[in-house]
């Protein structure tokens, strides 16, 4: 079958509805690092690293306080942030642990080795690393098995062991 879409084709950003910006601010700013591009009025604001137009839109379009879904229902279920190398993981994982910041799952998938966290709005985040392609795990047809296996944590800390 052939895409519409070019083999080059990624998925630009993400925007979400909150209940209240400055306590997401706290969390996509001030916890993960994100800095913020741009103001829409006192509604919305669009937050990105490395100087993209944005990332993350956040804003609070359905009203001050707005409640989010109920679990056990269609929506998003996580987003994921891919950080530039396993280094970036774990030195994220040190900062949550200092700052007693809840993690809520921490996974291999064979491709990546990923942490969970839950945004103040309730969304899922994945943050996570992939290894080089050339160490996926394909089987013998050629086809890629991703997998989900605890994640070392105390291993993935040592790649800090020389900073």
């Amino acid at each position: 079958m052939n895409s519409l879409l070019p083999e080059e084709t990624k998925i630009g950003h993400i925007h979400l509805t909150v209940a209240d910006l400055d306590r997401s601010l706290k969390f996509y700013r001030d916890l993960l690092g994100f800095q913020i591009t741009q103001w829409y009025g006192d509604s919305a604001v669009f937050l990105s690293i490395g100087g993209y137009h944005h990332h993350i839109g956040l804003n609070t379009w359905a009203g001050k306080d707005a409640v989010p879904p109920p679990s056990g229902h269609t929506g998003l279920y996580h987003f994921g942030i891919l950080l530039p190398s396993r280094k970036d993981l774990a030195r994220l994982v040190k900062r949550l642990y200092e700052i007693n910041y809840p993690i809520t799952g921490a996974s291999d998938h064979g491709v990546s080795e990923s942490i969970y966290l839950t945004d103040p709005d309730g969304n899922g985040v994945e943050i996570y690393s992939d290894r080089p392609v050339s160490d996926w795990p394909i089987d013998s047809h050629g086809h890629l098995q991703m997998s989900t296996k605890h994640l070392d944590l105390l291993n993935l800390l040592s790649e800090l062991d020389s900073e």
